[in-house]
């Protein structure tokens, strides 16, 4: 396959597998991207920053041999999300998998007494209402494609959610509420294309090394010392993205709907 540069007039890649991996270029996103590029994966990334800005990350995906591509988009957008998957659709010929990764944590975490809606609306919208509708649209493409073709490669969704989907933390409550509900909608979707043979999986990381959590580094470097986590560590961007690469390689078949947790342990019921 040709490699070109990630600008907005590339010509369409020879048709290949596709994933599109929302918020692909830092943390989690990247961690999935990483692995999603060694198992030969064609990469559709996504995110809010600048092209400029992630050339570098780029560079590096692409040294895996498979095309990788960069749209600037923000997936709270209704006319972004659109956008994104005409471009995918343009430039690569189809779409094969999905990765909800895409999300953003509080501005300010504040007391749930004192939270703004403001606030809470961001969240919902850009954790919730984003990947959604994002996966609305992708589904039907999938569904659409599946009809005309029953024997088409095979098509999965996962959603990256987090342990907030059901770990309360009443000074960040707008971004447990937003996991919570990207949980639902995964079992949703599950429900709804299991029928046409589309998986769809939520992973659901732990406390996980990465820039949304480096303001919070001290406290949970004491926390996980005094035993919160049962494996005893921070986990990485690339725990995440190997159960990502098994979900979408069919590691885990007959599983659709399952939720897996990548957390050290953290929500084992413990006395």
């Amino acid at each position: 396959m040709t490699l070109s540069p990630s600008a907005g007039d590339s010509p369409p890649y020879q048709r290949d597998r596709v994933v599109l991996v929302t918020g692909g270029t830092r943390g989690i996103g990247l961690g999935a991207c990483r692995a999603l590029a060694r198992d030969g994966w064609a990469l559709a990334l996504c995110g809010i920053r600048p092209a400029e800005a992630v050339q570098t990350v780029l560079a590096e995906l692409r040294a895996h041999g498979q095309a990788v591509e960069y749209i600037q988009a923000d997936v709270s957008s209704a006319d972004d999300r659109a956008r994104l998957v005409a471009q995918v659709l343009t430039r690569f010929g189809g779409i094969d998998a999905l990765v909800n990764n895409a999300g953003r944590g509080p501005r300010v975490r504040a007391d749930l007494l004192d939270a703004s809606e403001a606030s809470f609306q961001e969240l919902l919208r850009t954790n919730l209402q984003g990947p959604y509708f994002l996966t609305q649209a992708i589904a039907r493409e999938f569904v659409e494609r599946r009809k005309a073709d029953v024997g088409h490669t095979r098509c999965a969704i996962v959603f990256i959610t987090s342990v907030s989907a059901d770990m309360a933390s009443p000074n960040r409550g707008e971004y447990c509420v937003s996991k919570a509900g990207l949980a639902m909608a995964a079992k949703l979707f599950a429900a709804r294309l299991a029928p046409h043979g589309i998986p769809v999986y939520e992973v659901r990381p732990g406390i996980i090394a990465t820039d949304m959590t480096a303001g919070v580094k001290e406290t949970y470097d004491a926390r996980i010392a005094a035993g919160l986590v049962p494996e005893g560590r921070w986990g990485t961007p690339e725990d995440v993205g190997r159960a990502v690469a098994a979900l979408l390689r069919g590691d885990v078949s007959y599983a659709t709907g399952t939720v897996i947790h990548v957390d050290g342990g953290l929500t084992i019921p413990r006395l």
